[in-house]
């Protein structure tokens, strides 16, 4: 009973943060925004456990290919919430972007690499169904927080990588993304337990924390499955370019991660960014300022659009 208490008392804890980020408003307000057309239900793949959706955001009178942004929830790979994504969704819709929330399987449907599979899977998906949806095939980008922002970041950095493409439809079709934005995942899970904050509720080196059940077990006794789900494992591998973001006051998932992608991919040559925001936690409100906004839409603009628009 012990473990199962454990794991109860994390999701809970978890649950409250993610739902804190889901109650965040949209920047933009309602009755000043253009039309969305919003696609639901768009199985992009079938995996053993499941059929696997996503739901697409784009401009509804929108004239020529639109860039993509898939959108990764969060939820320590163990809570399934793609509306913590709505906001950012349409926001996007409203900035000239298709915005797709993808869903992925969760740790206790199936280990790793099975959600990198589903997303790379939608993202073939994407580029194979991009002429029905007016997308375009060659601008595509990925956004995600906590293990969102992981799983997004080694969207950038498995490119071309065979055995982690998975067998989820569309095989001719590219996975590659073009940028990627990743607000505090990890990147490391070998160095996970090494720089956990002072107060944290998550106790990194145990057989029930997140990334153990992620990799199928306590992380120091699976190092190498652990180091094939870790971004930094990959950076050399052609990435493109990065935005990263953490909170120095980060108590469940450390700051250090994001230092380590940071100087993974820079020392890779890579076009890398990386803000720390003062005094931030984990999802805390400072994520979704006008601000933060604006520098996630200025490198999206840089680098999904011939030219950036306002």
């Amino acid at each position: 009973m012990k473990s199962i208490t454990t794991i109860s008392a994390v999701r809970s804890r978890l649950l409250a943060a993610v739902l804190a980020a889901v109650c965040f408003p949209a920047s933009v307000p309602a009755q000043s925004a253009p039309a969305i057309a919003t696609d639901r239900g768009l199985v992009f793949t079938k995996t053993p456990e499941k059929y696997l959706a996503l739901t697409l955001y784009r401009p509804a009178n929108s004239s020529g290919k639109l860039p993509v942004v898939v959108l990764i929830y969060g939820g320590a790979w163990m809570m399934r919430f793609p509306q913590s994504q709505t906001a950012k969704a349409m926001w996007l819709a409203r900035h000239g972007y298709a915005a797709a929330v993808i869903d992925y399987r969760l740790s206790s449907e199936a280990k790793f690499p099975a959600q990198l599979y589903d997303c790379k899977a939608a993202v073939r998906w994407l580029r194979a169904h991009s002429q029905n949806y007016d997308l375009d095939p060659a601008h595509i980008g990925a956004w995600g927080d906590s293990s969102g922002g992981h799983l997004a970041s080694l969207l950038g950095v498995t490119g071309g990588i065979t055995n982690l493409e998975g067998s989820g439809g569309n095989p001719d079709e590219s996975s590659r993304v073009q940028a990627v934005v990743d607000f505090f995942g990890p990147s490391d899970l070998v160095q996970l337990g090494t720089n956990e904050f002072p107060g944290s509720f998550l106790q990194h080196d145990t057989a029930n924390s997140p990334e153990a059940l992620l990799v199928g077990g306590r992380v120091a006794d699976h190092l190498e499955e652990a180091r094939m789900a870790s971004p930094v494992t990959y950076a050399a591998n052609d990435p493109p370019p990065f935005l990263i973001v953490h909170g120095d006051q980060d108590r469940l998932v450390p700051r250090e991660q994001s230092e380590l992608l940071y100087h993974a991919l820079k020392n890779a040559g890579a076009a890398v960014t990386f803000y720390m925001i003062a005094g931030a936690g984990h999802e805390d409100r400072q994520f979704d300022s006008d601000m933060m906004r604006g520098a996630v839409l200025a490198f999206f603009d840089k680098y999904l659009k011939a030219t950036p628009q306002n």
